[in-house]
């Protein structure tokens, strides 16, 4: 059985348009996915860092964008929250993390990796968490 120079032609040209195509957007396994408007604001999660459920923060967590779009802010609102996590009943000193949309004017889907710092008792702690993001105008 012989393969024809155009049949090798055009396999060649499939295989490319294959990984061409999928090189769009990524969807990260596992992660959250967040759905934001031009403009919107939300809460993602609790912040905190405790031992024998008392806070070991000297300060409020900090938050930065690590990879992401240029219109996606990230901060840390200061915040008494509940360790869930560590079955602790009573609240300690934390923060609430907070994801904003800016002017956006194409709907986009994007892996947002964001890297959040701890200072506590025990030193610097830094840690990141990647979000999958849908932008819409």
């Amino acid at each position: 059985m012989r393969i024809g120079p155009r049949t090798v032609f055009a396999i060649v040209h499939l295989g490319i348009a294959v990984v061409v195509g999928s090189a769009g957007a990524q969807t990260i396994t596992g992660s959250a996915t967040i759905a934001l408007k031009s403009g919107e604001t939300t809460e993602v999660g609790d912040l905190y860092w405790v031992s024998n459920c008392r806070s070991l923060l000297r300060s409020t967590p900090e938050a930065e964008v690590l990879d992401g779009p240029p219109s996606v802010s990230v901060s840390v609102k200061a915040a008494m929250v509940t360790p869930r996590a560590q079955r602790c009943a009573n609240q300690v000193s934390g923060g609430k993390l907070v994801i904003t949309a800016g002017a956006i004017e194409d709907p986009s889907y994007t892996p947002l990796t964001i890297r959040v710092t701890y200072r506590s008792r025990d030193g610097e702690r830094k840690f990141s968490t990647v979000y999958n993001l849908s932008l819409f105008p």
